[in-house]
């Protein structure tokens, strides 16, 4: 058995190793982002790696750009920035091929918080996006609802409930304002209103959860009809069909037999 000082200095020695993986794996990963950023050659002192290095640490650059570009936006899913939710608006921005400012529910202050994190100039909003305003929430005329459920389909974060030819309703505290609902709508009952609170970061982390889950209910779905459409496998090959001929020989020298013995049964003494 050990003694027990030895098992102190096995502790302390767990503690320095945690310590060092702490103060080490920050710097690794800045290096590995300087890498991929500013190329290898200059972050290694010149050694030449083979491209696909260079290719793989660049795209792990742009996921964990892409991380903390979709911590930043408002996750309204709104898609008035051109793309289809907020993590895809945050992937083109950590690669490059969109602007910081196509966001109106993040405003100005969205703008300047995302000019910071990619080291660019802050831009003025891109109000052909839309405008920044207070939050705003959908809201059912219940009284001319026809239950079509073609919000429920719209709608990125699931918060309209109802069922097909029933009263649909809004719940008020999931909805991001993004009013994806109103143009589907066919009788035109559905209306933006204040929501009377700001939209906080906690909403926003729970809106991203939603639409996550909003995004592989719809997935599952897709799946399942596809599967129901799919046409039936064929069925298994029948037995060969025996000529017709055959059968028919067959089936007179059957019947010729039948007869002789009958014949011979009657007549024993020709036998």
């Amino acid at each position: 058995m050990a003694p027990a000082w030895f098992d102190g200095l096995r502790a302390l020695s767990y503690l320095l190793g945690v310590v060092v993986l702490w103060l080490v794996l920050p710097w690794c990963r800045r290096c590995l982002m300087g890498c991929a950023r500013w190329g290898l050659g200059s972050c290694l002192g010149g050694a030449a790696l083979h491209p696909s290095y260079v290719f793989l640490l660049h795209i792990m650059n742009s996921r964990l750009l892409a991380d903390r570009v979709d911590a930043l936006l408002p996750q309204t899913q709104c898609t008035k920035c051109g793309y289809d939710g907020c993590r895809p608006y945050a992937e083109a921005i950590a690669q490059g091929s969109a602007p910081i400012n196509r966001c109106p529910p993040g405003g100005d202050e969205g703008i300047a918080a995302l000019a910071a994190l990619v080291q660019t100039p802050a831009l003025p909003l891109d109000l052909e996006r839309g405008e920044p305003g207070p939050l705003l929430v959908a809201r059912i005329d219940e009284s001319h609802c026809i239950g079509c459920t073609l919000c429920i389909q719209a709608c990125p974060v699931d918060a309209i409930v109802g069922a097909n030819k029933h009263m649909h309703t809004v719940l008020a505290d999931w909805c991001t304002g993004c009013d994806l609902c109103v143009a589907p709508c066919p009788v035109d009952c559905i209306q933006m209103v204040p929501a009377g609170r700001a939209w906080t970061a906690q909403d926003a982390s729970i809106s991203r959860q939603r639409h996550r889950n909003h995004l592989a209910r719809v997935e599952r779905l897709a799946a399942d009809n596809a599967r129901l459409m799919a046409p039936e496998a064929p069925a298994a090959p029948s037995a060969p069909v025996v000529d017709d001929a055959q059968s028919e020989d067959r089936k007179r020298s059957a019947i010729e037999s039948a007869l002789a013995r009958a014949r011979a049964r009657r007549n024993p003494t020709q036998s």
